[in-house]
């Protein structure tokens, strides 16, 4: 499905993205997770040829997505707030999105109809802008427009974000059902380990933009693993910062 080859992206001096070789397969359900500056909305960004890489490359069944837009026709994505069209409602957006895939209102209206539950009443039918609703909602509003031409491929950057915990658990459910109903190759990022055990058979884990881990999580197998990853982070980053401070004083 998604083959990554010697890609590289820097900003100044910092390497942000550094994968020599990887590929997710047709069907993967996987989680991408690391501490802030991972580089794992820039590895989506890449993916989605929204940034132009230093060197490598991405094919998304076999299609250079730098050479050819053909990869987008079975693509859905939601990275953030700026993927909506703020000036329209939310029916306009969907129907708008739904008539770039060729499909009819009707057709929206029952794609849409699985995510009553998810909506909670606080979407559909305000009559205002998506620039007026809460954090909350345009993410829910974000998720359902990737999700509404039954794409693939659907990469979402940290889904779970500004949701109350009773969305959280619907939309963890609606992805597991979509990737098992469809087949499809579901890419989430999420700050939140729980969610992503949860919800994730394959879990990636990027440090400084590299992958250093590609776990197998059976049964939440990976929680332990990742707990005991990210604790080790934070002691180190306590231990480096108490070591400065000590060495500031004594040269003080």
């Amino acid at each position: 499905m998604i083959q990554i080859s010697n890609l590289q992206k820097k900003f100044g001096e910092k390497t942000a993205v550094n994968i020599d070789n990887y590929l997710i397969n047709q069907g993967d359900m996987l989680g991408l997770v690391g501490n802030n500056g991972a580089g794992k909305t820039t590895l989506f960004r890449l993916i989605l040829d929204l940034l132009q890489a230093d060197r490598g490359k991405v094919t998304i069944n076999d299609i250079d997505v730098c050479k050819s837009e053909d990869w987008k026709n079975f693509t859905g994505a939601f990275i953030d707030d700026g993927f909506l069209i703020d000036y329209l409602t939310p029916e306009e957006y969907f129907y708008f999105i739904g008539k770039m895939y060729g499909l009819k209102k009707e057709e929206v209206d029952g794609r849409i109809a699985p995510f009553e539950r998810f909506m909670n009443g606080e979407v559909m039918g305000q009559k205002k802008f998506i620039r007026n609703f809460s954090a909350g909602n345009k993410q829910k509003i974000g998720i359902i427009s990737a999700m509404l031409h039954h794409p693939q491929l659907l990469i979402l950057d940290e889904p779970f974000n500004f949701l109350d915990p009773s969305s959280q658990s619907i939309i963890k459910q609606l992805l597991k059902k979509y990737n098992e109903e469809h087949k499809a190759t579901v890419i989430i990022s999420s700050h939140n380990l729980n969610h992503t055990v949860d919800v994730c058979p394959r879990i990636a884990l990027l440090e400084h933009g590299v992958i250093i881990r590609d776990i197998q999580n059976e049964n939440n197998s990976a929680e332990k693993e990742l707990e005991a990853y990210f604790n080790v982070s934070v002691e180190e980053n306590i231990e480096t910062e108490t070591n400065t401070e000590e060495e500031t004083l004594t040269e003080e």
